[in-house]
């Protein structure tokens, strides 16, 4: 299973914000685990903290503003995009402003100073969001659609269309997060000329200029409103007559302005909180319906605080029933868990399918057979029990006992046809031959019985 990380060192860096056109300075630290991604306002009195999680998002128009307690940060996505492509988990970002500086218009800086300090691994586990069915989030106003699909890893697909002669249609797909620095991250952030006056009597993008954005000039204005705009934007004067991109620097990539788009959805969904393991299609993405999807994931993941894991029955087990009767003592009537799926240093994932002929039955109840909740707690401790047996040399010659069992809890009733998928963890290193595990049982992705075990290992005598 995948730990944690954060960053091995601090880094900072210094630039003008997009909106304010303030002088902005940043610093992003190391966090502890399962700290998230937290922004911290070093300007304001308390220094308060907005946790960058979707539901605090309070604005989506030119980027995506976190805010709390009237206190806001706004342009957060390249930031965050960079953090999430690395695998960065846990992060503390400090900033003396109420927004984050847009350096280039890309994540292309931060990519490189995350490189520079490296991560360091942390002893949490990373808990991924994995997406079973078919998520879809549509704006109907603005025809923006946000699909997530089953994938093993995590991929986007973004696909952009403008009513411009310079900018049609274009796509941009992301099928790994280790190519992100040569395929994403330098993607700016685009405009067109005809957004910028609205923009400045909006009061924004104060700090744009024609080195940090792709500018879009694809309908003709005058010469003298032209050269206004280019005053107003402090930006040299140029022949109202030619149409095309008037930005300093070319195209980093044809499709660049797409890449952009790709870019500011990986920032946004890392407002999740948990890395994903999907496939996102997005049509026409932006902020908007970006913080939509977040946040139709974030309400999953309060309503289900863990998630089952995936069950293939196509899939050869790791451990068959003839391999668990050679590490568990039990037999019938009493030898609860059928297969192993999924087993790693510190977590295992085991199999039972519950029948109507389990002896059990017979009396608990014969008009409404259920499955016995201290079964449910054996069948748990007998699948930890191939967890920790595993690892040890002749585990024929151990056996595993309980000596504490604590906040059991049962949260719907098991019955003939259910299939139980076990999933054990580790809660600590064993010591002195204790193991303490976390168990849930889940029937399809509902947790029907949860608890915390404590065993000791002892060899037979």
């Amino acid at each position: 299973m995948d730990k944690q990380h954060t960053l091995k060192e601090s880094f900072s860096l210094e630039g003008k914000g997009l909106h304010t056109g303030l002088n902005i300075k940043i610093r992003f630290n190391p966090a502890p685990e399962n700290h998230g991604y937290k922004i911290k306002r070093v300007d304001v009195e308390g220094e308060p903290i907005i946790d960058a999680v979707a539901e605090n998002v309070s604005g989506t128009q030119r980027g995506t503003v976190l805010s709390k307690n009237g206190v806001q940060v706004s342009t957060v996505e390249h930031a965050l995009s960079a953090l999430y492509a690395y695998g960065v988990d846990n992060c503390l970002i400090e900033v003396d402003a109420p927004e984050l500086p847009i350096l280039d218009g890309s994540s292309v800086i931060y990519a490189n100073e995350i490189e520079r300090v490296g991560l360091q691994e942390q002893g949490a586990t990373r808990d991924y969001y994995i997406v079973k069915n078919k998520i879809e989030v549509k704006d109907s106003e603005t025809g923006s659609s946000i699909i997530a699909l089953p994938d093993d890893t995590f991929c986007v697909n973004a696909l952009i269309s403008f009513d411009s002669v310079f900018l049609d249609s274009q796509y941009a797909t992301l099928d790994d997060l280790k190519d992100f620095k040569t395929e994403i991250a330098a993607s700016r952030t685009f405009v067109f000329v005809r957004e910028i006056e609205p923009l400045l009597q909006n009061n924004l993008i104060k700090g744009g200029d024609l080195d940090n954005a792709i500018v879009i000039y694809e309908r003709q204005i005058s010469q003298e409103r032209f050269d206004k705009l280019a005053e107003t934007m402090g930006a040299p004067k140029k022949d109202a007559t030619q149409l095309g991109y008037i930005m300093n620097k070319p195209l980093v990539y044809p499709n660049e302005p797409a890449r952009h788009k790709l870019l500011d959805i990986l920032g946004d969904v890392a407002l999740i909180g948990k890395p994903i393991k999907g496939r996102i299609i997005a049509t026409c993405p932006g902020h908007k319906i970006n913080n939509q999807f977040a946040r139709i994931v974030r309400k999953d993941i309060k309503l289900n605080d863990v998630q089952a894991p995936v069950y293939n029955p196509n899939t050869v087990p790791l451990m068959d029933i003839n391999r668990i009767k050679q590490l568990l003592p039990h037999r019938y009537p009493f030898l609860l868990v059928e297969k192993i799926i999924e087993i790693g240093g510190k977590y295992i994932v085991g199999i039972k399918n519950v029948s109507v002929n389990e002896p059990f039955f017979q009396g608990h109840f014969p008009e409404e057979p259920v499955m016995p909740g201290v079964l449910l707690v054996e069948s748990m401790a007998q699948t930890g029990g191939l967890l920790v047996l595993n690892q040890v040399e002749e585990p024929h010659r151990y056996s595993t006992y309980f000596m504490k069992i604590d906040n059991v809890k049962f949260r719907q009733k098991v019955v003939p046809g259910d299939t139980l998928i076990f999933k054990l963890e580790m809660l600590t290193e064993i010591r002195r031959g204790i193991a303490n595990m976390k168990g849930y049982v889940f029937v399809g992705e509902k947790v029907v019985c949860e608890a915390e075990f404590m065993a000791q290992i002892i060899k037979n005598k």
